[in-house]
């Protein structure tokens, strides 16, 4: 079931808050709880019925090896063995539903065989939950983790808004919650704050990802059948899908920590203007925050971090980057687009140690250092969104200029003498497009201001802190919403823009992962 669907707005999400809230109402408490895991499974569930019994075991099998590992903790060389077969059994799962077909592929590659594995459909956020509950057990051997009961468990890893697609939580920070926060008495701030931030991520992904789709997906499809693109239409191409990955999945996360918020929840906040960072470190410290978390505490510093000498500090940055590529996908792009981002983050952090901090202050330099993370950044996500590194470097190839530098002749021929200068050097087309043109630039010009320069959705209910550590203050007094009735029309407004696109509802780009 999608976020951005009728089923999910009209009838999903107000039964089960309105039961929810029932619940409390006559002080059932565990009621309401029991309730929203019945409600979260039925919320998978949905999807695909048949892998119901796949999560279930999953969680069932993870928490009773957390209550084993929480009475033999580290030290303990029997935790650690308990430990070890838990986390290769979680990642043999995933290996199984996620890269059997890929790391089969490889082998028939290299040795002429072939094998087959058959059809293996992914399991819905297969990926999510396992990296929810490997930190479960980690933490509950290393004696982090408190023994609650399997319902709470079980809430905490099905819990429909965070469920498809993230945030990655913490036990510590969803549980305890489950425990204090539902037992207090319910405000109604939860309800409007909670829907004024679904609302703005309704229209991140209805309005602003799905219209800018339209002008990155054919020209990657153009790409893989071996079109040979211009500069204008490379780019214009891997902006679109720059912005269309924005506001796509930081909509979903909107959504989710609003849908959240409605149950009186707080869930970590996953985004911050990623595309206003000034190097790639404090990209990946905006951008899936919670991911960056995760693979900072249970792999980065598994690795031994920074604690054995410069050298190795940069090889586990690598590592660890790799490995994130490859958990995003089964597919040589992403193992090329975690490897590209390892080691940007490598020369981030030897190019800091040479860069004196008064020069790093400046205006100029801090314009200089955004341009080059910006440019990288989109670099990256060509290997992101094409389905083979023949596709990624074709469109490549066009940014570079290498095919040349052309615009459509309709535009051409309103640019005056600068057309005719064109038309006489060949670099006006009448094959291409102007309307597209126009439309895929105009589209990232306000998609581009928006992510850069606007206020994020956290900053704008700051007041409310409708997530975990988010900002405290809005940025701006005429921005900072409140429960007041001109915020009330606004986000009527913008809930009503986001339901309006629904026509043309599609998934959300993380369901994939």
């Amino acid at each position: 079931m999608l976020f951005n669907s009728y089923e999910f707005l009209l009838l999903f999400l107000p039964v089960t808050l309105i039961v929810y809230l029932l619940c409390r109402r006559y002080d059932r408490h565990d009621w309401g709880l029991t309730w929203l895991v019945f409600a979260s499974l039925f919320f998978y569930a949905w999807w695909n019925p048949r892998y119901l019994p796949l999560i279930l075991g999953s969680m069932a099998a993870n928490y009773a090896l957390g209550r084993v590992l929480s009475r033999h903790p580290a030290p303990s060389r029997t935790g650690r063995l308990w430990l070890i077969g838990g986390i290769v059994g979680n990642l043999a799962l995933l290996g199984y539903y996620k890269y059997a077909g890929f790391l089969l592929g490889n082998l028939n590659a290299l040795t002429g065989d072939h094998y087959v594995v058959g059809e293996i459909v992914l399991p819905l956020a297969i990926s999510f939950f396992t990296f929810l509950q490997i930190a479960y057990i980690v933490d509950a051997y290393r004696g982090l983790a408190r023994e609650y009961s399997f319902f709470r468990y079980c809430l905490f890893v099905t819990f429909f808004p965070h469920l498809i697609a993230g945030p990655i939580v913490h036990h510590s920070e969803l549980l305890p919650q489950f425990d204090t926060q539902t037992r207090r008495p319910y405000r109604l701030w939860y309800l409007a704050a909670g829907l004024a931030v679904f609302a703005i991520g309704l229209v991140k992904k209805a309005v602003f990802a799905d219209s800018v789709a339209v002008y990155a997906t054919p020209v990657f499809r153009a790409a893989e059948a071996g079109a040979t693109l211009d500069f204008f239409t490379a780019w214009g191409g891997a902006l679109a899908y720059t912005f269309q990955l924005y506001f796509d999945f930081s909509g979903y996360s909107d959504m989710a920590i609003g849908a959240s918020l409605m149950f009186g929840v707080r869930l970590p906040i996953n985004f911050n203007s990623p595309y206003k960072s000034l190097n790639i470190s404090d990209f990946w410290r905006r951008w899936h925050m919670t991911l960056s978390r995760f693979l900072r505490d249970y792999l980065y510093i598994a690795l031994g971090g920074n604690r054995r000498g410069q050298m190795r500090r940069y090889v586990n940055l690598f590592l660890t980057m790799l490995l994130g590529g490859l958990w995003h996908g089964a597919a040589w792009t992403f193992v090329i687009w975690g490897g590209l981002h390892g080691l940007y983050l490598v020369i981030n952090h030897a190019w800091a140690r040479l860069v004196p901090k008064a020069i790093a202050a400046t205006a100029p330099y801090r314009l200089f250092a955004w341009s080059v993370t910006f440019v990288a950044v989109v670099v990256g996500w060509v290997f992101f969104r094409a389905h083979t590194h023949d596709g990624a470097f074709a469109i490549l190839s066009g940014m570079a200029g290498a095919n040349g530098v052309v615009v459509p002749a309709a535009i051409a021929a309103r640019l005056g003498p600068l057309g005719d200068w064109l038309v006489a050097n060949g670099a006006a087309d009448a094959s291409l497009s102007g309307s597209q043109f126009l439309m895929t630039y105009l589209w990232v010009v306000v998609l581009f201001v928006v992510a850069v320069w606007a206020p994020n959705s956290q900053e704008i209910t700051a007041r409310m802190r409708p997530a975990m550590y988010g900002p405290t203050d809005g940025r701006s007094r005429r921005l900072a919403w409140a429960l007041t009735p001109r915020w009330a029309i606004a986000t009527g407004i913008v809930l009503a823009l986001g339901v309006l696109a629904l026509p043309r509802v599609s998934e959300f780009l993380y369901f994939q992962f």
